[in-house]
């Protein structure tokens, strides 16, 4: 069993007959005991067994003791060495104290001076423990405190962002109610159309920004699982126009090359896609400059990768937003918008191992490409 690092003690003398008897006197008072004869084998010895405490003599040939001294402490500083010296080595002893050994003790050894030296050396060592385990707890609290109050911020600006998310969508239930109540008494049955897709579309809305809320605010453990493919680009696809449709915006799929299956949480890579699916369709939507908008869905692969790519012909992207849609809160909606979805896709994609990257120029529609790593699968 290997010894106790707490109770390893190292003996270096050159006269065998007193590590014998310092030898025998430590292993009564419960040490693990080592020898070397010189400062050679004393630091080799050290470098194999890192000993907490080292008894060495002053006067050696070879390396000498202050010169093992000063050896130890440049490899470990928080060794206690002790100096044995003999008499008229007092001045030498004294010097090694300011090369920070601990103590020293002179010969013949008493056990009485031996006992006091290594209690100093263990108080010391103690000490040092006891400083760096409560160095590393304020260290630890200052994390915490640090990580709560960056919490404490992010549920401020989430709360401040899904309150004007949530205001914006209640207006847009209010109007929605308004023209299908106006409707209903008017006969009118256009406006009853109208007024249903509106309360349709923002509760899909409502649904989607509960979804993200969820996922941002709890952790849970992906359920891979194999999927077909075409079925799931499919499904993905149905669910975007059902938003697309009424703008008459047209959603084109391009699945010839995609693998027919691959592993993945179909739940969080589908809430991903949908995501940029519906931004693209806001984008097309929010475009006054085209008579007719569309968007390329496509799913295939290369050697390496699952690849989905959207592209959308809508009103694009400057610099300053492109480099700001996957910010958690940032938003180019307005009060529509709670700037959680990008980020979320994001961080979906990214725990499947893959990445994201977004071409887009204003007025000239915006292209992203989604690579997910076959190895992950």
């Amino acid at each position: 069993m290997e010894p106790d690092k707490q109770k390893l003690i190292m003996i270096v003398d050159d006269e065998e007959d007193i590590r014998e008897v310092l030898s025998i006197t430590l292993t009564d008072m419960g040490y693990d005991v080592l020898e070397a004869e010189n400062g050679e084998k004393a630091l080799k010895l050290f470098r194999e067994n890192r000993p907490m405490i080292v008894l060495t003599d002053i006067k050696m040939p070879g390396m000498d003791g202050v010169e093992l001294l000063q050896k130890i402490k440049n490899e470990n500083p928080y060794t206690q060495v002790i100096m044995i010296t003999g008499h008229g080595d007092t001045d030498v002893a004294i010097k090694s104290l300011k090369y920070e050994a601990i103590d020293f003790i002179t010969k013949p050894i008493s056990n009485d001076a031996l006992e006091i030296a290594l209690q100093r050396a263990n108080e010391k060592i103690v000490t040092r423990q006891q400083l760096k385990q409560y160095t590393e707890n304020l260290e630890e609290l200052v994390r915490e405190k640090t990580m709560l109050q960056d919490n404490l911020s992010s549920l401020g600006v989430m709360i401040g962002s899904i309150s004007h998310g949530v205001k914006g969508l209640l207006t847009k239930l209010d109007g929605g109610l308004y023209l299908v109540e106006s409707a209903h008494g008017k006969n009118d049955h256009d406006q009853l159309k109208e007024g249903l897709d509106i309360l349709k579309l923002t509760i899909d809305r409502i649904k989607k920004m509960i979804f993200d809320i969820l996922y941002y605010s709890k952790e849970r453990e992906m359920k891979v699982e194999n999927i077909n493919l075409l079925e799931f680009a499919n499904d993905v696809a149905d669910i975007a126009e059902q938003k697309a449709l009424p703008h008459n915006i047209k959603i084109v799929r391009e699945f010839n090359d995609a693998p027919p299956e691959f592993k993945v949480d179909s739940e969080y890579i589908r809430s991903a896609l949908i995501n940029i699916l519906d931004n693209a369709v806001d984008a097309c939507i929010e475009d006054n400059s085209k008579d007719r908008h569309k968007i390329n869905f496509t799913a295939k692969q290369d050697k390496k990768n699952i690849i989905f790519e959207i592209h959308d012909n809508g009103i694009g992207m400057d610099k300053m937003t492109r480099n700001k849609i996957f910010n958690l809160f940032f938003s180019s909606k307005q009060s529509e918008g709670t700037g959680f979805g990008l980020f979320i896709s994001k961080n979906i994609i990214q725990e499947h191992g893959g990445f994201i990257n977004v071409k887009s120029a204003k007025g000239k529609g915006t292209r992203i490409n989604i690579k997910i790593p076959k190895e992950f699968t």
